[in-house]
């Protein structure tokens, strides 16, 4: 009889386009999303968690990665339905506007945080799940309301430590875009499915500029464009004289919002749809610069297209302009950080009339990533107050240690660990980045103190300190056993002054 071959071990990898987060990568998000929770707070939306499971046929096909025969989603069958992760947040704002629209205010006005996921391939820094954060007004179909998602999300930046300079918030039109279609003769107002396929690929290809050129975006708008790789991708097959068109409307860029108004109404002259974006573009410009928000914060660009296929009238993304290095060490903008825009036709999917709706989200992992580069956030989050272990028989005083810093608001543990090498200890407190390690032996147990050792300041004097100064500013002092706590809390105090 064959000898059973043994299963082979699973292996300890996450799936591919997928990661894990430690301690200080789920604190520091956590920060920028109490940050951002403020300013949507302030401009009055209030918060809503939604199913992270939704029906694909709730969900809709609206991501751009249309060639994939999956659409771009995580779905499974279940009886007879089809259920996905959601791939934004967007969507299923949607599907509860429509459940809930006779209970809910109207407008309506929520913000959103969590993780999305998309069945996309994964690339350098680009993963199948992340964290967004969406703010949207349902139900409003004035220009005022896609204002102030600009305003806000220029706030919200700062809020987090994006200086002012280093961001731009850019404003387009699908109308527009829509108008310079009908131009080049790829929309038909009679016919609007006419063309879908043509103009799903000029939108995709508008959205690569930043990355392909327009030389690349030439080529899509064509016969197709072959990458470095060997990989060609189909292009919308356009004629000459109507990528002339679409490439003009990516070129209306003026030195001013007035001259790029006046560039775009020159190109969609005679469309009613395209006439139509621009002057919404003009009313928005209009309030966001009242409101004291100039061209150095908002600008209208009509290089701005987003992917989602469910957008229908203004559009936004807020780009960071800072240099950073790529892998090759080649200096290049850090790129988009959020980006939304109005959907009109969303929620009509579901009621089958038209409820106005327009928003925001912002990729949060992504903002993370660029205040990193920035050196604006910090690698690593001080540990707890690590109780070192003496003796195994007083566990009960070592806890009761840790249970005092604890009603004091200081985070604290006690060594869990085998406590026969004390060595090991303060090496797994240094481990843990602990500010503080507390040693009670025998003997300080039977004079009624604690040695309270600052770790940070030892590893600080082990490094740069001559023998002088590390006797003049001992790591580790002596302390009552009652004053634990007031000690403790002074050199946290003092670990943050130094700083």
């Amino acid at each position: 009889m064959a000898k059973q071959k043994k299963a082979p071990k699973p292996k300890a990898l996450p799936p591919k386009g997928f990661r894990d987060y430690f301690g200080a990568d789920v604190s520091e998000r956590m920060e920028m999303l109490r940050r951002i929770a403020d300013v949507y707070h302030l401009y009055g939306f209030e918060q809503l968690e939604s199913s992270a499971v939704e029906t694909v046929e709730a969900l809709g096909k609206f991501l751009p990665d249309v060639d994939r025969p999956n659409e771009g989603v995580f779905a499974w069958q279940e009886d007879d339905d089809w259920l996905a992760l959601r791939y934004d947040l967007t969507a299923p704002l949607a599907r509860v506007y429509a459940q809930y629209r006779n209970e809910l205010p109207s407008p309506y006005r929520r913000f959103a945080m969590g993780p999305v996921w998309r069945n996309e391939k994964p690339d350098h820094g680009r993963f199948r799940q992340f964290y967004q954060c969406d703010a949207d007004t349902v139900g409003s179909a004035s220009m005022v309301a896609d204002a102030e998602i600009c305003t806000m999300l220029s706030d919200t930046l700062e809020q987090v430590g994006i200086a002012r300079g280093d961001y731009i918030i850019r404003v387009n039109n699908r109308k527009v875009l829509n108008g310079v279609m009908e131009v080049a003769g790829i929309l038909d107002p009679l016919d609007p499915e006419k063309f879908t396929a043509e103009r799903g690929t000029v939108l995709r290809a508008i959205d690569k500029l930043d990355r392909l050129g327009l030389e690349g975006v030439q080529a899509l708008l064509g016969a197709g464009r072959k990458d470095d790789s060997g990989d060609f991708t189909q292009g919308a097959g356009l004629a000459a004289e109507q990528a002339e068109v679409v490439l003009g409307f990516m070129q209306a860029l003026g030195a001013t919002n007035a001259e790029t108004l006046s560039n775009l109404r020159g190109l969609v002259a005679g469309s009613t749809i395209g006439e139509a974006g621009v002057d919404e573009l003009q009313q928005i410009s209009e309030l966001v610069t009242t409101q004291g928000y100039g061209a150095d914060r908002i600008v209208l660009d009509p290089s701005v297209v987003r992917g989602l296929g469910y957008y229908t009238g203004p559009v936004y993304e807020a780009e960071l302009t800072f240099e950073i290095r790529d892998e090759k060490g080649r200096p290049r903008r850090f790129g988009s950080v959020a980006g939304g825009g109005r959907y009109d036709d969303l929620v009509k999917r579901f009621t089958g009339q038209e409820v106005p709706a327009t928003g925001v989200s912002i990729g949060v992992d992504r903002l993370l990533a660029a205040l990193r580069m920035k050196g604006q956030m910090q690698n690593s989050q001080p540990g707890p107050v690590v109780i070192t272990v003496m003796d195994r028989a007083r566990m009960g005083d070592y806890q009761a240690m840790a249970t005092e810093l604890r009603a004091a608001g200081i985070r604290a543990e006690v060594y869990l660990g085998n406590p026969k090498n004390f060595g090991i200890q303060l090496k797994y407190a240094d481990n843990r980045n602990s500010p503080i390690a507390i040693i009670e032996g025998g003997d300080e147990k039977a004079a009624g103190i604690v040695q309270i050792k600052d770790l940070i300041l030892g590893a600080q004097l082990a490094k740069e300190a001559s023998l002088e100064e590390w006797k003049a500013r001992p790591s580790q002092i002596e302390a009552p056993r009652v004053q634990l706590v007031d000690k403790v809390r002074e050199m946290l105090a003092a670990q943050v002054t130094a700083q």
